[in-house]
């Protein structure tokens, strides 16, 4: 069977490091690459990490590809923090790992918990990420929000799903979303024109209707409000950002 490395981004998770790198304890080796955490992510992490890497953190994308540099064998499983591989996701990697497919890299399925409650509609249902890699076949793109995989299109999908705990309540969410408009700004930079009240009111309001209504987050009830609310925010961030950035003022 071919062995396989594990690579945890972290950053000030305490609350979620354990759990996320007992989920791949199947993996022959576990690098986590930590972004100066101020909390007990390092000390919780020692016992079961292989290794422990502490680097700047500029984007997802470059922190990952920094990582995926570290580790030893061709497969890769990639997790965040808040990120879990269940017993039978775990299974279906070996059995990969054992029969040597010729697929470069898998899509995986994940299945999302928001306040603590499983987000069934809202957008989220058909949420997928490519996470299981060969090392030399693929890469991470320089987006600073929403990374994705380079590839050469050889990716296969796998059945079982990761399970995503994103955020125990609406403030993180909401700094999150701050966070992310911020760097968005910066990739929308080249490809948005003069920013409208199109930008600004009619983006954001279509992103509420896309969210709650023809993606059925009315179905997830509060927490589907919520996140339709939050997305629409989202957008309406990202341009103020990107004015601002125009302007050069700080933000």
């Amino acid at each position: 069977m071919k062995k396989i490395s594990a690579i945890v981004t972290t950053k000030n998770e305490e609350h979620n490091i354990v759990n996320a790198l007992k989920s791949v304890s199947f993996a022959d080796e576990i690098i986590v690459v930590d972004s100066f955490s101020t909390d007990k992510t390092i000390e919780l992490a020692k016992p079961i990490a292989t290794k422990i890497f502490q680097r700047k953190y500029e984007s997802p994308s470059k922190q990952k590809n920094w990582a995926m540099q570290k580790v030893k064998f061709e497969w890769i499983i990639i997790l965040d923090a808040d990120e879990r591989v269940t017993l039978k996701l775990q299974e279906e990697i070996k059995k990969i790992l054992k029969n040597q497919s010729d697929f470069d890299g898998f899509w995986i399925k994940r299945e999302n918990y928001f306040m603590n409650k499983k987000v069934k509609f809202s957008g989220w249902q058909g949420d997928k990420v490519i996470r299981l890699i060969k090392k030399d076949k693929c890469k991470y793109d320089n987006k600073k929000v929403h990374e994705e995989i380079i590839d050469n299109g050889n990716i296969g999908e796998l059945k079982n799903k990761l399970i995503h705990n994103t955020f125990n309540n609406k403030e993180d969410y909401l700094k999150k979303i701050e966070r992310y408009a911020k760097w968005q700004a910066e990739d929308y930079q080249k490809k948005t024109g003069k920013i409208t009240l199109f930008h600004t009111v009619i983006k954001p309001i279509f992103r509420f209707i896309k969210h709650y209504f023809i993606q059925m987050g009315i179905l997830d009830g509060y927490v589907g409000f919520t996140i339709s609310l939050y997305q629409s925010k989202a957008v309406f961030l990202r341009y103020k950002y990107l004015k601002l950035l125009r302007g050069k003022r700080n933000y």
